[in-house]
């Protein structure tokens, strides 16, 4: 459903996305993770046709979006960080405003506003203005909104942000139950917990794709060992282990540390000689992947 060849975006001396190469699937969950300014909200608007792309070409439900953009728009819903609702309007007016805009009339349009506002459990608020929903409703209207003409491909450009944890599952559940209906969705975060919920996830870092695989490969694929690390001084301890042959990095994690280092150049027995601690190895977190891979990054840029 999306195809990503060579795909880049400058802004004259900045390359926001860099050679970009992706596939997504019919039916599948796909999200994009990375830091601020990693170039993931570029890369939605190139693959909605927003922004031109300086090289390479994308293809969106079986249309070139460099050539066939008005067919692209037929098919895709695009979410943005901030969605166009109008404050002063109801729940029940935003949407009959963007059927309106969709062409979205008659029978179509109450049956398909009915089944929204069940999905959603938006029904008892169809007549409060969304100035005055909150932040989680507010986004489950801008999702309604954006699937009143049934598109085949969802983008979402972080569509929880700021939202509270209950709101957050919900929006995911309704997600799961759109992809069971057929949708394809294209979603970036920041969160790394909702991240695990995609089919397959995709690291992004300074404009490049670094890594992309399911949750469960990424978390078992990394080449550095993952130990949590305590003692009585985490502070000194990450410095003297940050300070040793192969250790790539030693990250705070509650009251302990995340220790990765290259099994090939060192061991934890070894490690143990440099400094006093306790510890025990553990499968890594996608969020500790994330920053094993964007410390790895940093460390060739350096050498």
């Amino acid at each position: 459903m999306i195809t990503a060849e060579n795909l880049t975006r400058s802004f004259g001396t900045l390359v926001a996305v860099d050679h970009l190469n992706l596939e997504v699937t019919e039916g599948e969950i796909f999200s994009l993770v990375g830091p601020d300014g990693a170039g993931k909200t570029t890369t939605l608007r190139l693959l909605c046709g927003l922004v031109n792309p300086t090289e390479g070409r994308a293809v969106v439900a079986g249309h070139d979006v460099g050539r066939e953009i008005d067919a692209v728009k037929d098919q895709i819903g695009y979410m943005a960080q901030r969605f166009g609702l109008y404050s002063d309007l109801t729940v029940d007016e935003n949407m009959n405003f963007y059927s309106d805009l969709f062409g979205v009339v008659g029978r179509e349009r109450d049956e398909l506003m009915a089944r929204l506002l069940r999905m959603t459990r938006m029904d008892p608020f169809r007549k409060r203005q969304a100035g005055k929903l909150s932040g989680g409703m507010k986004q489950k209207l801008a999702l309604m909104c954006t699937l009143l003409h049934k598109p085949k491909v969802l983008f979402l450009d972080e569509p929880t942000n700021g939202v509270d944890p209950v709101s957050r599952r919900d929006f995911w559940a309704i997600l799961y139950q759109l992809v069971k209906d057929g949708l394809t969705v294209f979603v970036t975060t920041a969160y790394l917990d909702e991240a695990e919920r995609a089919n397959r996830v995709g690291f992004m870092h300074q404009g490049k794709m670094i890594r992309c695989d399911t949750p469960a490969a990424l978390k078992q694929g990394l080449e550095e060992e993952c130990y949590r690390v305590w003692s009585n001084d985490n502070r000194k301890t990450r410095e003297i282990l940050e300070r040793q042959p192969g250790v790539l990095t030693a990250q705070p994690a509650g009251a302990e540390l995340h220790l990765f280092f290259d099994p090939k150049q060192t061991s934890i027995e070894r490690l143990e000689q440099s400094t006093s601690f306790e510890q025990q190895r553990i499968q890594p977190s996608l969020e500790d992947v994330f920053i094993a891979l964007m410390r790895r990054q940093e460390v060739l840029r350096a050498a």
